[in-house]
């Protein structure tokens, strides 16, 4: 394959990963159809919130440090459109929330929020605001944050590559099931990038990243018989609250 067929097959997938998985202003509409063969450039896609995250956090840190991280979670979340923590609300509410895997399912369908989600989001929304806030002021905020941004990521690409869908329809049917190359190559792109950000950090807050996301993987296999969009965007929440963990301890 030529150098200038690899930069177009490169820049297509991930042009294809922003338009899943942010509301960036790209032409046209995401063809879902692809996303498995894009779904290796989903870490990278993490640097786009991340990078604006840290971008505000930059502006408004004259303000105090509580004020600044919720500046950069709140621009992180309309960057992706709260794609992931809907993700984690529903997941909540359906692997808690129902004694079938139909009923599980169904839950997790409904646009509606209950207890379970709630609190989810705000025990997630809290752990990130706290971690974020320690780091404001540090000079770490920017590196930590797109190494975050990228290895939350490398979870979803996983559990796509290692579980069937738990259901016919919805976004992760349609995306379709990559082959776990997509899913090495997710991750070795996102490590070796976070590697330089944050150092040797950044290959524990991959892998205490990945057990987390493993664990919710187990949850949902035996309580729905495999993943969903919701238990992918529940995986990507509970492997950014690991990864920054990891990080804010080690790298600031």
């Amino acid at each position: 394959m030529a150098y200038r067929d690899i930069l177009h097959r490169v820049s297509g997938d991930l042009a294809l990963a922003l338009g899943l998985l942010t509301r960036l202003p790209l032409r046209g509409a995401p063809d879902v159809r692809r996303g498995a063969e894009a779904a290796w450039a989903w870490p990278l896609a993490g640097l786009a919130p991340a990078g604006l995250a840290a971008l505000a956090i930059w502006l408004v840190a004259g303000f105090g440090a509580g004020i600044a991280a919720a500046t950069g979670l709140a621009v992180a979340v309309i960057v992706t459109g709260a794609l992931h923590e809907d993700g984690l609300a529903d997941t909540a509410d359906g692997l808690w929330g129902g004694w079938t895997p139909e009923r599980r399912l169904e839950i997790m369908k409904d646009s509606h929020i209950g207890t379970y989600g709630v609190i989810a989001l705000v025990l997630s929304l809290v752990a990130r605001w706290s971690l974020i806030a320690g780091l404001v002021g540090s000079g770490a905020v920017l590196p930590v944050l797109l190494a975050a941004g990228m290895l939350s990521r490398v979870p979803m690409v996983a559990l796509m590559a290692l579980m069937a869908p738990a259901r016919p329809g919805g976004l992760s049917r349609a995306v379709g099931r990559p082959p776990m190359q997509t899913a090495w190559i997710g991750g070795g792109v996102a490590l070796l990038l976070a590697l330089i950000l944050c150092g040797s950090a950044a290959i524990w807050a991959l892998l205490v990243a990945l057990l987390l996301a493993g664990l919710l993987g187990r949850i949902a296999q035996a309580k729905i018989g495999g993943q969903t969009g919701d238990v992918l965007g529940a995986s990507q929440q509970l492997a950014e609250i690991a990864a920054l963990a990891v990080l804010a301890t080690t790298v600031a």
